[in-house]
């Protein structure tokens, strides 16, 4: 049996989603979540990595287990074996064929930015401070360039393993909630600290240190140089996955993000 798992975590105190030697990752304190309901060894696919220090609230696992249980013991029984940064939110059951990874159609991930003269201790681990007036009506003009099939080169790590920088971007909204600004971004997949590249260089734009333009010749040069600087981990949600009609995942409840 194939069970598909919504999840939410804080990523403050994780080295990232991905098993490590030598730190303390999601999938592995999941993992053995898991296996302790389950009275056996699990191994889970994601629909993201995240990275160090990244949060998520529509994270999308699967993994497979012969243990009988109903949906909601799965749910209680995972979560009491999880620490406090770690939540799963709803169980369903998955066709066989079902991919948490290769069976979405898009992921939408939501940056926040704390934009006020003085730091939040509060928003310390869940926003970017910039004190610098951000204009969004600039960025989101720029956002416009990034729209539709691109190669995205110049806004992912030197460190990308991907085998292709061709994504296609649905949708990039930027918008403002008091001193809360933030940017939603919609792809069929991402590279490796796209979307915080992103960020850095709309931030760029908002801040008036370049023209909404520039962001065309920021894609067009492919070079990781000339884009603005790597958005720091702390303002990064994984929000969501669509997989169309093949699996309903339920809106996630945004109320966490600091998004006014």
């Amino acid at each position: 049996m194939r069970l598909v798992l919504g999840l939410e975590y804080d990523g403050t105190r994780f080295c990232g989603w991905q098993s490590q030697q030598n730190g303390r990752s999601v999938q592995q304190t999941l993992e053995s979540a898991i296996s302790t309901v389950a009275d056996h060894p699990v191994s889970v696919v994601c629909a993201g990595r995240t990275d160090t220090g990244v949060h998520a609230l529509g994270q999308v696992v699967h993994f497979d287990t012969d243990a009988d249980r109903p949906e909601r013991a799965w749910t209680i029984g995972v979560n009491s074996n999880l620490p406090a940064d770690v939540s799963v939110r709803w169980v369903a059951q998955g066709e066989e064929d079902f991919h948490a990874r290769f069976s979405a159609l898009s992921r939408t991930y939501r940056y926040v930015i704390h934009n006020a003269t003085s730091r939040s201790a509060l928003l310390a681990n869940r926003a970017w401070w910039h004190h610098r007036r951000l204009q969004t009506d600039r960025m989101q003009a720029a956002a416009r360039f990034l729209i539709g099939e691109h190669d995205f080169s110049s806004l992912r790590a030197a460190e990308c393993q991907s085998r292709s920088p061709i994504r296609t971007m649905r949708r990039v909204d930027i918008d403002r909630s008091g001193d809360i600004v933030w940017i939603e971004v919609e792809a069929n997949a991402f590279l490796h600290h796209m979307v915080r590249n992103i960020a850095g260089t709309l931030v760029r734009v908002g801040r008036q240190d370049a023209e909404p333009e520039w962001v065309a010749q920021v894609l067009a040069s492919r070079d990781r140089k000339v884009a603005g600087m790597t958005a720091p981990a702390c303002g990064l949600y994984f929000l969501r996955v669509d997989y169309g009609g093949g699996l309903e995942t339920p809106i996630s409840d945004t109320a966490a993000v600091p998004a006014g």
